[in-house]
């Protein structure tokens, strides 16, 4: 597996354990329709959120958020639609942003940005 394959596992891993500890249930995690995916659906009361994982070394380049633009929002949303056409049971969503700067030998910094919209 590529270095920067694993580091997304361990980008993603951080962002479950933190939204748990925020009382959240994990329903999927990949979750892919076609070449759309969403890192992480998860529960937190009636909500359903769709959740866009982004990991960084350091803030060197920009801090890991500003990486996600109107086009992986859309894609975001696209396969969100496929999901609650599958899933119709679910009637408030949110689109959510766990932002990870993780340095190397540094504890990580987890930003959560919440109800993301364009």
């Amino acid at each position: 597996m590529a270095v920067h394959n694993q580091r997304g596992k361990e980008g993603e891993q951080l962002a479950v354990d933190f939204l748990l500890q925020k009382g959240f249930s994990m329903l999927h995690r990949n979750w892919t329709w076609g070449h759309l995916e969403v890192d992480i659906i998860a529960l937190k009361g009636e909500v359903l959120h769709f959740i866009e994982v982004k990991l960084r070394n350091s803030n060197r380049f920009g801090y890991p958020e500003q990486s996600v633009g109107k086009q992986k929002l859309r894609f975001l949303m696209r396969a969100a639609d496929q999901y609650l056409q599958l899933n119709k049971q679910y009637r408030k969503i949110r689109f959510d942003i766990v932002a990870i700067t993780a340095p190397a030998g540094a504890e990580p910094e987890i930003f959560f940005i919440e109800d993301v919209y364009l």
